[in-house]
Order: C-alpha cells, then structure tokens, then sequence
C-alpha cells in the first residue's frame, strides 16, 4: 500500500469488472489513478453503480486509437501502466474475430509504443489469461514454459499480445528502462460482474428470475478466483518489479487445486450459496469450441513471491452473493465494494 501512495497509474479497461476493483484499490492506497477504456461494457455495471469514476481521472478512448492514447500518456507522465483493455469473451470472438484481434493484439502493440516513447514509465504489466496455452487437455497445470496458441480468437488474440509484449521487451527495453510482465489469469468471481457467457452472472440473472440456471457445459473444469486474488498480484509484481527488474517475466496467476473446479460443481456452490431454492440445469448446447479442461501451475508466483490465495472459491462465490444482496437491497456499492477490499487486505 505505501508504494502506490502518489504514484501516477494508468489503467487501461478501468471501465470494465477487473478495471473497476484496480482503481478502487488503487485510490484506496492513495494513487493517481488515470484510466483509459471505453464507456463500461454493460448495464449496469460496477463503474457506474460503485462511483468508480468518483477521485480518478476516467478518460474515455479507444485501445486502438494510437494518436489519442499517445496524447493521454504525454498528459498523464504515468510512471506505472497496467494494461486490462481487451475484448474478453471467448463466445463474442467468434462472432467478431477482426474486432477481438484488433483491440486484443494491435491494442497491446499500441500501449506498448506509447510506453517505449515515454521514458516516464517504470514499470509495464500486461493481463492476459490462462487460455493463451495450447490446450492439450492435459491434468497438469501449465507452467510459463509451455507452448502458447489459443484455439479460438480470443485465446489467440492473446497468445498474440503475449508474443508482441516479449517482443517488445527483448527489442526496446533491453536497457532496464522499464520492466515489463504479462501475468496470465484464471476465471474471476465477485460482485458487480454483470457479463454475458459468464457463469457466475448466469447464474444471479436466473437466480434472481428464480428460473433454473442453465449450465452449458457442467463438466468443464476452469480455475476459478475471488477477483481481488489476481489483481493483488497485478498491483505486487508492477510494484517489486519497478524496483528490482529481477522480477518481471511471465507468471500464471491461479487459485490453488482444489479451486479448480467443474462447471457443474461451481453451480452448486453458488446454489447453496443464494439459498431461495437456487438449483441449476445441464443444457449442454454444443456451441463453439472452448476447452474441457484447463489448469494453471503457480508454483513460480508463489515461490516467488512467497503468495498463498486468501480466499477458496466457495469463498470467493460467498463474496459475490453477498455483494449482489446488497445491491439488490439498495446499499451504497461503493461503500460495499470498499469494504471487501478492505477485508481481503485486512485494512481496518
């Protein structure tokens, strides 16, 4: 926390469910939060319902409008940049392909000129995700060493950005001007997730409807996360990197075994967690191809930065429903959504 205490940040994909806890995280430690995204992509969504906007400057603009990007970083000087923009649904890529790849892979080549042109910028973070590995649906967790290729465009795409970062660092930063990371996450449950092809928000939407949950494909098994888990390790290597170089590379960011977990058995978990007699069904509907199976090998994060998980996924589920009954009770979702940072971080 003390780190970030009047550092100048830009966050790209602020507007977004992982953008919108970074910035409140952010300006709870006492940052200079800029962000750069387009208007939130859902309605409602977190940004507008928790204030995010409220103490940052929040910019709207497009990841792939180099000029206007250029020009926000020539205002802004930020020392640290952590880059979330993407189009992030593996369904949606496969009906929008061209658009996935130019915001997923020239969007990371954009961010990526501006930081090499702005000797401001210490410190580079690159969110990517867990899918940009070629899935063999093997029971082992990927490790950083192992072969990058997407199967569907938005895996791809991201494999793609994975490659543009490295090249990038190996071309023009071989200085030490900059460290520069790509963290690669898992699945993200929590509050004020209001997507679309999410399982999680599905499963509030039919809840609430007390209608069954349609559950796609319930033997699929991902590694689920409280959201706050990833976006702590975000925060953590910009940080340690900034400061020693010896910490940037490439770092899977995953929950524990035990968290990862089938479709069908999140479902449940969720059900027991909303009670009101929540209970989900198998409609498998044999829509695009997405992986079975697919687990991540944290052990260099963790050695590396001596990290544990804080909370297990049926924890992680029980924050969501709890965030979600307060919003459906008319709280203050700011204040909630403070509050959870707050108890992951043990801030009193």
């Amino acid at each position: 926390m003390e780190f970030y205490q009047g550092k100048k940040v830009l966050v790209t994909g602020h507007t977004g469910f992982k953008g919108s806890w970074l910035c409140e995280i952010l300006k709870l430690w006492g940052a200079e939060v800029t962000g750069y995204a387009l208007p939130a992509p859902t309605s409602p969504s977190l940004f507008e319902i928790a204030g995010v906007k409220e103490g940052m400057c929040s910019i709207e603009g497009d990841i792939r409008d180099l000029a206007h990007l250029d020009a926000v970083f020539e205002q802004v000087q930020p020392e640290i940049v952590l880059h979330l923009a993407a189009q992030p649904i593996v369904r949606d890529s496969y009906k929008e392909p061209v658009y996935t790849y130019e915001t997923n892979v020239m969007g990371t080549v954009h961010i990526l000129e501006c930081v090499r042109k702005h000797s401001c910028v210490k410190s580079f973070v690159n969110v990517t995700t867990d899918k940009v590995y070629e899935n063999r649906e093997w029971e082992y967790g990927y490790r950083e060493i192992d072969r990058l290729n997407g199967y569907d465009p938005y895996s791809n795409s991201k494999s793609c950005s994975e490659l543009v970062t490295h090249s990038y660092k190996n071309s023009f930063f071989a200085d030490g001007r900059c460290a520069i990371s790509t963290l690669r996450a898992g699945n993200v449950i929590g509050g004020g997730d209001f997507a679309n092809d999410r399982i999680i928000p599905d499963c509030i939407r039919a809840a609430i409807k007390k209608e069954p949950i349609v559950v796609r494909n319930p033997h699929s098994t991902r590694p689920y996360q409280h959201v706050l888990e990833p976006l702590c390790i975000y925060l953590a290597v910009a940080a340690r990197q900034y400061e020693n170089r010896a910490y940037e590379g490439s770092y899977n960011v995953g929950p524990d075994e035990i968290d990862c977990v089938t479709t069908g058995a999140l479902a449940s978990m969720f059900c027991e967690a909303w009670g009101e007699g929540a209970r989900w069904e198998n409609h498998y509907d044999g829509g695009p191809h997405e992986a079975s199976f697919l687990k991540l090998d944290c052990s260099k994060l963790k050695q590396t930065f001596d990290w544990t998980p804080r909370y297990h996924v049926n924890e992680a589920i029980q924050k969501t429903v709890e965030w979600t009954k307060a919003y459906l009770r008319g709280e203050n979702m700011g204040q909630v959504t403070r509050q959870q940072i707050r108890d992951f971080f043990l801030i009193k």
